[in-house]
C-alpha cells in the first residue's frame, strides 16, 4: 500500500492514543460512580477529569493534524462512505463534547478542578442546576461514544474480514496484509 493511500503516522499515532485513552475513560467513568465516598472514589475523579481535559487536548491536536494532513480518499463509494463520513463527524463531535460537558459540570461544584493535581482557574461559581444539566450531557454524550466506538470496531473488523485494505491504512506498517 503506497503512502498516499495510508493515514499519516501522526494520524495514526494520535488515532491509537485517543482510543486507549477513550476506553479508559469509560472504563474508569463507569467504575468510579460505584466506589464509596472516601479517598478512592475521590482519586478516581481526579483523574478521570485530568484525563478528560487529556483526552480534549488530543482530539484537538488530532483536528489540526488532520487539517494540515488531511486523511486519504475514502476506499469506499456511495452508501458506505457516507455512513462511514457521518459516523466519523459524530465521533469527533462526541469526543469534544464530551470532555467540555464534563469540564462544565465540574466548574458548578464548588471543588476545585486540578489537571494531574494543578488547579485551574475558577470559570464559574457552585451552581447545582447547571452541574446537573452538564452531569446529564455528559452521560448521554458517554453512552453515545461507547455505542459509536462499538460500531466503529465493528466496522474494522468488518473491515479486516472482508481484507478491502481499509483497516490496513490505520496500521503502523506491516501489521496488515492484504
Amino acid at each position: 500500500m503506497s503512502a498516499g493511500e495510508r493515514y499519516a503516522w501522526p494520524a495514526m499515532l494520535l488515532h491509537w492514543l485517543q482510543a486507549a485513552l477513550v476506553l479508559w475513560l469509560l472504563w474508569l467513568g463507569w467504575n468510579m460512580v460505584d466506589l464509596p465516598k472516601g479517598a478512592e472514589r475521590s482519586a478516581a475523579y481526579a483523574l478521570h477529569k485530568s484525563l478528560g481535559l487529556l483526552a480534549f487536548g488530543l482530539v484537538a491536536l488530532r483536528l489540526v493534524v488532520r487539517r494540515l494532513s488531511p486523511p486519504p480518499a475514502p476506499l469506499a463509494a456511495g452508501r458506505e462512505a457516507r455512513l462511514a463520513a457521518v459516523a466519523h463527524g459524530l465521533l469527533y463531535a462526541l469526543l469534544l463534547v464530551l470532555p467540555v460537558a464534563g469540564y462544565l459540570a465540574s466548574a458548578f461544584t464548588p471543588y476545585a478542578m486540578k489537571f494531574f493535581g494543578v488547579e485551574l482557574p475558577r470559570i464559574a461559581a457552585p451552581d447545582e442546576a447547571m452541574n446537573a444539566l452538564f452531569k446529564r450531557v455528559h452521560f448521554v454524550a458517554a453512552w453515545a461514544l461507547a455505542a459509536l466506538v462499538a460500531l466503529h470496531v465493528a466496522a474494522a473488523v468488518r473491515h479486516a474480514l472482508r481484507r478491502d485494505g481499509t483497516l490496513a491504512r490505520m496500521l503502523p506498517g506491516g501489521l496488515s496484509r492484504n
